[in-house]
């Protein structure tokens, strides 16, 4: 590891009190042609226990083939253990639940909402994982759902990003499978095997970062401030919905001003939530007056959540640059200190912006009035996006 990697290290380490682990693989998914071959193959190949936790899974030919290879694994008499966030997989077919739990897959849905408090509903499971005999992990931001099959060729089909983990850094991702698994009213067991061995002479090295939902802002926010204020030249932030914090904003404007070049990527015409795409516009004045680029992603629903750092450091998961995954979910984010994973995903990065309207000051600043009220209004549900 150079001189770079360890300051990169040694911030991140102080300030979040979480090791980084060396010896693991990466492999980067791009779109759903490729990630979810990668997922279902894993599955296949299982060979004693899964573990899947995911927030979205609604309908489409995909949510048929997860939900047949989880049955058939668990028919096999492997342990199949399934964690559904009660709110992102509302959409799920009952036929499909019934299938899994009738084959023997063990299945909880985390804070449903005919019984839990109140004033915990609003907290959701935002993490993707997957763990297959403890020996290789996924996570990223995509969900199982039709919306993201296909290679983001056009609107039907979503761009997105997956990572397939091995080595260490599943003991991370691990726990929080676990953590979510124990809310939903399942016990802790210590007879888990967990292998942590990449199978590659990859060795990168990764810091694994699980936020649960509190009263204060998680450690997502302080991991954001630590990857913008660290940030020597660039700064590349894809998310699907971007809503940062005034602090957040402070910090961007201060790196710009210290010369670090920094480009935000968002969904343009094609998005899922409006009222979140307009919640982030609200902040591009600010931006924009600070010289930094801003990118419309307009062939599709653009649901990467990805950040790189210098061309060396790279923060991916499940959490996007907004009030919710800092405040309100269970989010699971991973930092990668590799150039050469850094690099495909700066590539992908650059292969996006092809796809992409910049964002110019001079049309924005003449932007209606309508539009501009529409922006202001949004900050009375800034904690809800």
């Amino acid at each position: 590891m150079n001189s770079s990697f360890d300051y990169y290290k040694d911030l991140l380490e102080q300030t979040l009190g979480i090791p980084f682990t060396s010896d693991n693989s990466i492999e980067v998914l791009k779109n759903g042609d490729m990630i979810f071959p990668a997922m279902l193959k894993a599955i296949d190949q299982s060979k004693e226990r899964i573990e899947f936790l995911t927030f979205v899974y609604w309908t489409g030919n995909i949510a048929h083939k997860f939900a047949n290879a989880l049955a058939n694994k668990a028919e096999e008499g492997l342990e199949v253990n399934v964690i559904l966030d009660s709110v992102g997989a509302a959409k799920m077919p009952e036929e499909l639940l019934e299938l899994m739990k009738k084959s023997g897959v063990q299945v909880e849905h985390f804070r449903p909402l005919k019984n839990w408090k109140f004033w915990k509903m609003d907290n959701r499971t935002h993490r993707k994982v997957l763990i297959c005999d403890g020996e290789i992990a996924f996570t990223g931001g995509v969900g199982i759902a039709g919306e993201w099959e296909g290679d983001a060729r056009n609107k039907d089909e979503w761009r997105d990003t997956h990572f397939l983990i091995k080595g260490p850094a599943v003991f991370g991702l691990h726990a929080a499978f676990l953590e979510n698994w124990i809310e939903a009213g399942r016990p802790l067991k210590l007879d888990y095997t967990i292998q942590g061995e990449a199978d590659t002479d990859q060795n990168v090295a990764v810091q694994v970062i699980r936020t649960s939902a509190s009263v204060r802002w998680s450690d997502i926010v302080m991991l954001y401030q630590v990857l913008i204020k660290m940030a020597q030249e660039s700064i590349r932030i894809t998310t699907a919905y971007f809503n940062p914090n005034p602090i957040i904003l402070d910090l961007l404007k201060e790196a710009a001003d210290r010369g670090v070049k920094i480009q935000i990527m968002v969904p343009g015409e094609t998005t899922d939530e409006e009222i979140a795409k307009v919640a982030g516009d609200k902040s591009f004045d600010t931006l924009l007056d600070a010289g930094i680029d801003l990118y419309y992603y307009q062939k599709t629903m653009l649901h990467a959540k990805i950040i790189t750092i210098d061309g060396c450091l790279s923060c991916i998961g499940s959490a996007n640059f907004n009030h919710r995954s800092m405040l309100k979910d269970d989010e699971i984010n991973v930092v990668i200190l590799d150039e050469q994973v850094t690099g495909e995903l700066v590539d992908h990065f650059e292969e996006d912006l092809e796809q992409c309207e910049k964002i110019e000051m001079g049309r924005w600043k003449e932007r209606g009035l309508m539009k501009r009220a529409t922006e202001k209004v949004t900050h009375l549900f800034d904690q809800q996006i």
